[in-house]
């Protein structure tokens, strides 16, 4: 049974950071890349960033490109989102999601499974 579990988000001012971590289990993490995705109130689902199975390549939102690196880590079975230069529209729930394939999809149909989200409020 996949399980994606999410965490490190919060509170952060303006220009601030914080470091979001998904923990995985359940399929063989290292063979799927792994994207994130958020929903803003009254808002869809917004893919955000996407990282290959072996880590090789990542892809980002035009919105988040420069700000927000991704990693991921296969011996630990966790892939991460360094959320840097914080914006009050940055505020959002945020999902990890489980890739369909090895290469990243920049769309959220792209993947098959979603964790339960962390809350991030960007706000003075």
């Amino acid at each position: 049974q996949v399980q994606l579990v999410e965490s490190g988000g919060g509170l952060a001012q303006p220009g601030g950071s914080l470091r979001l971590s998904c923990a995985a289990s359940g399929f063989a993490f290292s063979r799927y890349a792994m994207s994130w995705a958020r929903q803003a109130p009254g808002k869809g689902l917004e893919w955000v960033s996407g990282i290959r199975s072996d880590g090789s390549d990542t892809y980002y939102a035009d919105s988040v490109k420069g700000r927000f690196p991704i990693s991921r880590d296969n011996a630990k079975n966790t892939v991460y989102l360094q959320m840097n230069s914080l914006k009050p529209e940055d505020t959002a729930l945020y999902y990890c999601g489980k890739g369909r394939y090895s290469n990243v999809r920049v769309t959220t149909s792209g993947y098959d499974n979603w964790g339960q989200g962390t809350q991030v409020t960007v706000s003075t």
